[in-house]
């Protein structure tokens, strides 16, 4: 079968996925990993095991922000990304450009504000301004000093990209310039393409701090195998449990999941017309970002460890959309749709991670079992098992 594929960019569902999903529903089978994978409960409580995940995402390109919200030459925004202060502003050429919001005289942050437009940035402490490009501008009571070389106390460059409508920084890369290329792999670089982010606008930004992991949240926004037993009156009756295709693109990967409106199709013997319509589908960036594809929009997540505990983490979650869409209309129902995904998520998915946690915690010496068909949630920890014993060596 070819399905339709009207609304194609926001799924990018091909006849192969469309064909074996169709496979599976019929014969009761599934994608498969390999094996099982056991993981020690110590991975989302200890505090040692925390602190090396954070080196390694420091080490890692990160989604800090939204194409969107640097607009104009001279836009800006300060963010905390992994605990490190930064300034990311948008560069006369159009360009992206990422600093350390950290003064060369004495560390105090140059800008406050959470975002703006400015032609250049003053520290509040003692005066010394930086322009757009990070180079140091002015020096106040400069005769006062030793002889400053400007030239050497520019604001510190982070690495910096933007792509697919979204700006990535890397805290390890005092470059300038990001290549995203090696990181993101020709396929998962094309597959992510399709979803056309850059043709976006947020309509709705919300942040949450769990007390959980945040490897616990990641596992819960694309589990296969809970939507019929935690969610039985929502999502389960929408969704077909413990069937879905897992499509592997290196560090990355895409989760496709039916409908059981699909299964009462094929079960019929009819032939879906629409295909986009049967299914779901999350892109997993990794390691910390998703992008789930909805019938108008996207959610996309961004789930960040705590600093300070194993046991916390914060949630940013974007509504994504077309501009040419976004009417009053279509914000209502984005604020319905935001509320029908806090009910679930506050009363069903965080409380039921929160025991895990608390388990972990009074657990450590046990271990937690991913079974094949929950390959996706697999692909996390055996990404972040192998990145974690290539830092150890």
């Amino acid at each position: 079968m070819a399905p339709a594929t009207d609304r194609g960019h926001m799924t990018n569902i091909k006849s192969d996925v469309f064909d074996l999903m169709v496979d599976h529903i019929r014969n009761g089978t599934t994608d498969l990993a390999d094996a099982d994978l056991r993981i020690p409960s110590r991975h989302f409580s200890s505090e040692e095991h925390a602190a090396a995940e954070r080196d390694l995402l420091r080490r890692l390109p990160l989604i800090a922000a939204h194409h969107a919200e640097l607009p104009d030459p001279g836009s800006f925004i300060t963010r905390d990304v992994m605990g490190v202060a930064l300034l990311i502003v948008r560069q006369p050429d159009g360009t992206v450009a990422a600093f350390r919001n950290m003064c060369r005289h004495r560390g105090g942050k140059v800008e406050m504000a959470p975002s703006g437009n400015k032609p250049f940035f003053v520290c509040g402490y003692h005066g010394w301004s930086y322009n757009r490009a990070g180079a140091l501008r002015g020096i106040p009571f400069e005769d006062s000093f030793d002889p400053i070389d400007r030239g050497c106390h520019s604001l510190i460059p982070v690495g910096c990209a933007e792509r697919h409508g979204l700006i990535w920084v890397d805290l390890s890369v005092r470059e300038p310039a990001l290549n995203l290329s090696a990181f993101m792999s020709e396929e998962a670089d094309r597959e992510f393409a399709t979803f056309q982010i850059d043709k976006t606008v947020i309509a709705i930004e919300h942040d949450y701090t769990l007390d959980v992991n945040w490897k616990l949240v990641m596992d819960g926004a694309y589990d296969v195998l809970h939507p019929q037993f935690l969610h039985p009156t929502g999502v389960g009756k929408l969704v077909h449990s413990n069937v879905g295709i897992w499509k592997d693109y290196g560090r990355h990967g895409q989760l496709f999941t039916a409908r059981r409106r699909l299964a009462e199709v094929v079960k019929k013997g009819e032939n879906p017309e629409a295909a986009w319509r049967y299914f779901a589908t999350v892109f997993v960036l990794y390691p910390n970002s998703l992008c789930i594809a909805a019938p108008d929009h996207y959610e996309f997540w961004t789930v960040w460890p705590d600093e300070q505990s194993a046991s916390r983490c914060h949630v940013r979650i974007r509504f994504l959309i077309d501009p040419a869409k976004l009417t009053d209309e279509m914000q209502a129902r984005l604020e319905r749709s935001l509320a029908i995904l806090e009910e679930a998520a506050m009363n069903e998915d965080w409380p039921m991670e929160e025991t895990i946690q608390a388990n972990a915690r009074t657990s450590p010496d046990v271990e937690f079992i991913y079974g094949r068909s929950e390959i996706s949630c697999q692909h996390l920890h055996r990404q972040l098992g192998r990145d974690l014993a290539a830092a150890s060596q």
